[in-house]
């Protein structure tokens, strides 16, 4: 699977889009503080939003879409998907759980509809 992904900051002011094909792994890497640049720099590691893919190339596409988008069309899908602006993080931990997570979380969006 690849994934799509946007994370946020503690006061959620600053958004970062990034695709990888291990979600969990790409995020503990972001909360530690692994890789220098923009993420550390601005303390970015609060898993707000993300999608799923099966094929990498939907899943670059999508991210380009995405961070060729305003704020505002961020701002939208975040809220679509996760308006109380939780970390997902805690609940992706553990990879058994992440398709009774993504089951739950599609039936919680489907039933808001």
């Amino acid at each position: 699977m690849y994934f799509i992904y946007i994370i946020t900051n503690k006061t959620n002011t600053t958004l970062y889009t990034g695709v990888t094909n291990n979600l969990i792994q790409r995020l503990n890497q972001h909360k530690s503080k692994q890789n220098s640049g923009f993420t550390k720099r601005y303390n970015i590691n609060k898993l707000v939003y993300f999608e799923e893919f099966r094929e990498p190339q939907t899943a670059i596409a999508r991210e380009k879409q995405i961070k060729a988008g305003s704020r505002q069309k961020k701002l939208d899908l975040i809220n679509a998907m996760n308006p109380d602006w939780i970390d997902f993080h805690p609940l992706l931990i553990d990879e058994i759980n992440m398709n009774k997570f993504t089951e739950a979380r599609d039936e919680f969006l489907y039933k808001k509809k």
